[in-house]
């Protein structure tokens, strides 16, 4: 049995918690985890979306591309759950100095959190390719099919990383920076399977690592406290 009490006291005398969350984290917001039962990436599913949620997918067949995007990728009206309302307060508290987040809804940053560390970019910002221009999701979820360029008519592409790109080098530094310096870490709604983001446990350098999640994770071992029931009920109990 989980000793809330004791998680309890340990967030209150650290000095700096940090945050590290996945899909798992907004699936009590109504947006479902694509690797969780009945996902995008189940074997009922016959679409890859590995092979669709690729710039050169995207640059060859913008139409398909697209039409899965809008239907699969964006949840416009989803709102903060108690996991994020929870991690804000922390935030305003003083005691939470840092989210990672591998999500693109910014859920984090409705609820409230400033220091929001976006490993994954977000579906909320897109820009033209040839410009730079920028347009939000409004622009994209308005568009006729495939958005383009009001000034310049160039292709105009989510600011998310993609399947064969690379996350921002400066917010993945960021993200080691923030974890190695951090009192406690708690891990959240994340199997820790998906590379580079799962290394970024490796970086923390404290006693003090609590799990959440409702399947094991490769790092269940060296955790101080491993804890399988719903996040936001969780973090309301131990914060």
């Amino acid at each position: 049995m989980t000793d809330f009490e004791a998680i309890k006291q340990i967030i209150k005398n650290a000095e700096s918690v940090v945050f590290f969350g996945g899909a798992g984290v907004s699936t009590e917001s109504g947006i479902p985890d694509f690797r969780g039962t009945g996902g995008l990436y189940t074997e009922e599913n016959e679409t890859d979306p590995q092979e669709i949620l690729t710039p050169k997918f995207m640059l060859y067949k913008p139409e398909e591309f697209y039409n899965y995007y809008k239907n699969n990728m964006l949840y416009p009206y989803a709102e903060p759950n108690e996991a994020h309302k929870t991690l804000a307060r922390m935030e305003k508290d003083g005691k939470l100095t840092a989210v990672i987040t591998q999500n693109i809804d910014r859920l984090h940053q409705k609820a409230g959190s400033e220091n929001v560390i976006e490993l994954h970019g977000t579906s909320l910002k897109n820009y033209c390719v040839e410009c730079g221009a920028n347009y939000d999701l409004d622009y994209i979820l308005e568009s006729d099919g495939v958005p383009y360029c009001k000034e310049c008519h160039g292709f105009v592409r989510p600011d998310v990383v993609m399947y064969h790109e690379g996350l921002n080098t400066r917010k993945f530094y960021d993200a080691v920076e923030a974890i190695y310096y951090a009192d406690v870490l708690i891990v959240g709604g994340t199997s820790l399977t998906v590379q580079p983001a799962a290394s970024l446990v490796d970086n923390y350098q404290g006693e003090h690592l609590i799990i959440i999640n409702k399947t094991p994770t490769p790092y269940d071992g060296i955790a101080e406290f491993v804890i399988r029931e719903p996040i936001g009920e969780t973090l309301s109990k131990i914060y």
